[in-house]
This record gives structure tokens, C-alpha cells and sequence, in this order.
């Protein structure tokens, strides 16, 4: 008998809630197996980082920032929440796509225009990696990879493979240990701008398709941001200096008013992990872009319910020390 898709995901969601309930940390920790191989594999649940971690704290009892409604307003209160992922949009992959490779994955040189700023190679970057866009995007050229055995985490950004007699290429690469999550230096890029991991943040189908449950804080853009950073993000990318606009690292969580009674099954794994853990921002990018991991089980009409959830339905966590200067 063939099952209703949305009938699957509603009872893994619900399976996964009632585990969540029971462990109080990560639903499925326990029962957590070695990840998978492969271009999007899935990581059976294994948690990233500690449970303590910034990216793995319920903030949904923290109070609201003085300055919320200023921030919010500055990306437009009717501006949608944007699901930046999903299938395929005119022939093009939605999304980033993650490769998890073996501990003996062959290591390989590469070479970066920011080397002052980035972690040295070499990293085990398989041919078959794939960029984001695609081989010929001109956009931003994401590599992710995950060592399973070593359980680290290596991502470039602007990535270009090796032409004959060459090696790879990128504007900037960075690792993390995804057991501690050690943060990066100060004022250091990653392959993001605001000097964090990528992967972490994304919104996964391993997650919300198998687990039903998503308990970590999430990755957003938006197209104006401030001269400032605020942890754990480590790093700014803009000139402008207007305290009304949102420092990278800044963390929106959804009101926990907000019905999400009436969305598909995926849309409330994904509108719960927004009101317990919220998102980060990121990067300059459109505004409330949520990332997400492509992945051809996505179903994009049901992804799309979440642009009805707008950005007058977040709030502002209040943010600990602004840093505005770097040495």
C-alpha cells in the first residue's frame, strides 16, 4: 500500500515530538546511528555540537531586545518568510546541497583569496562535491562537507574545482569540530559572512521528513545589515552604522502567538524549531530567506504555506554585547 506523503511525514512528526517530550534535549539522541555517505545523506539524528551550544539552546523564555520592533521594521514587516530551499526552481537545485564523507577521505590542496582568514587546507573534498547552483552558478558557490568518522565540518565559499595542473579554489574556507563547536577567532569570516557555520543552521529533510523534529536554530539573510556583530557570530559585511538594523549574528525567534495549527505537517516541524531555538542571521542576502538543504522529497507547494508567515510575527532575542570594531 502506497502511503500519503503528507500522512508519513505527520506521524514521524508526531513520533518525534512525543521522544522530544520524554529526552528533553535531543529527540533521538539516543537512538542516534552513524550517518549515511553521500551527497545529502542523512545523519539518523546525531546531534551537532553540544546540547549547551548557542545553536542548540531553547530561547523561547528569553526576553525580547529593547530595539526589536526597530530591527524587524528594517526588513519590512509584510516581507515573507522566504523557504530558500527545496527541489528544483527553471532546471536549478533549491538550496544547498552537504556531501558526508568517510575519515579517510583523500585530503586535497587548495587555495584561498582570503588565506589570513581562513583555515588552512588541506580538506577532504571529494570530486563529485557539490557546488551550490550547480557547476556553473555564479552565485555563492558553497561547499559543505562532514567527516563522519572525525565528525568535523568543512565549508569554502565562492568555490571553484581544479583545472588541469591546478587545485581547488575559494574565497574563503573555515573548519569546526562538530562535537565542542570551538567558535572562530574574532572578527573571522567562515564561509559565511558572519563568521559561522553554514551547515548547522540549514533546515534538513533528515530532519523534518525522518526525524520530525528540528532541534537547533536555524540560518537566515537579510538585505540590510549593520556594521556589527553580536555572538556567537564572529564577523560583519557592511559600512553601515544605523543601530536600527541588525547585527550579524542577531537572533529572531517566531511569537510564540502565532497559530500553526492550520500548516502541512513540514511547515510545523520547521515553525516550532522558529519558536524554540529562532534563527541567526547570516549573511546579506534577500530578506528572510530561510536556508535549507535541497533535496528532490522536498514538496514545494507545502514549503510554500511558509511565506504566510511574515516578519511582524518575529521578535528580536534580547542581544548580549554588540561588537562594532575589529582590529
Amino acid at each position: 500500500m502506497r502511503l500519503n506523503r503528507s500522512f508519513v511525514i505527520g506521524r514521524q512528526f508526531a513520533v518525534g515530538m512525543m521522544v522530544g517530550a520524554l529526552t528533553g534535549l535531543f529527540p533521538l539522541a539516543s537512538l542516534a546511528q552513524v550517518p549515511d555517505l553521500g551527497i545529502d545523506a542523512s545523519l539518523h539524528g546525531k546531534p551537532i555540537f553540544s546540547f549547551n551550544n548557542p545553536w542548540n539552546t531553547d530561547i523561547s523564555g528569553l526576553p525580547v531586545d529593547p530595539n526589536s520592533a526597530n530591527l524587524i521594521a528594517s526588513m519590512g514587516l509584510t516581507t515573507p518568510l522566504h523557504p530558500d530551499f527545496g527541489t528544483t526552481y527553471q532546471g536549478k537545485p533549491i538550496g544547498m546541497d552537504y556531501i558526508v564523507v568517510p575519515g579517510n577521505q583523500a585530503l586535497v590542496p587548495i587555495a584561498f583569496t582570503v588565506a589570513a582568514e581562513s583555515d588552512p587546507g588541506p580538506y577532504p573534498i571529494p570530486t563529485n562535491a557539490p557546488i551550490e547552483g550547480g557547476s556553473s552558478s555564479n552565485g555563492d558557490r558553497h561547499v559543505l562537507v562532514i567527516d563522519r568518522d572525525n565528525w568535523l565540518l568543512y565549508e569554502t565559499f565562492s568555490t571553484f574545482p581544479p583545472k588541469k595542473g591546478s587545485t581547488w579554489k575559494a574565497y574563503s574556507g573555515a573548519k569546526f569540530e562538530l562535537t565542542t563547536g570551538t567558535d572562530r577567532p574574532l572578527c573571522w569570516t567562515s564561509a559565511d559572512a558572519a563568521g559561522l557555520p553554514i551547515f548547522p543552521g540549514l533546515v534538513r529533510y533528515d530532519e523534518v521528513g525522518q526525524q520530525g523534529v528540528i532541534n537547533h536554530a536555524l540560518r537566515f539573510t537579510a538585505v540590510n545589515s549593520r556594521r556589527a556583530y553580536v555572538a556567537p557570530a564572529r564577523h560583519f559585511a557592511s559600512s553601515n552604522t544605523d543601530p536600527n538594523l541588525p547585527p550579524m549574528g542577531m537572533r529572531i525567534r517566531l511569537k510564540a502567538s502565532f497559530d500553526i495549527s492550520s500548516y502541512p505537517p513540514e511547515c510545523r516541524v520547521i515553525l516550532t524549531a522558529l519558536k524554540k531555538y529562532g534563527m541567526f542571521l547570516a549573511d546579506n542576502g534577500s530578506n528572510l530567506f530561510l536556508s535549507g538543504a535541497h533535496d528532490s522529497r522536498w514538496n514545494d507547494t507545502n514549503l510554500n504555506k511558509l511565506k504566510l508567515v511574515h516578519a511582524s510575527d518575529f521578535e528580536v532575542v534580547q542581544m548580549g554585547q554588540i561588537t562594532t570594531t575589529c582590529p
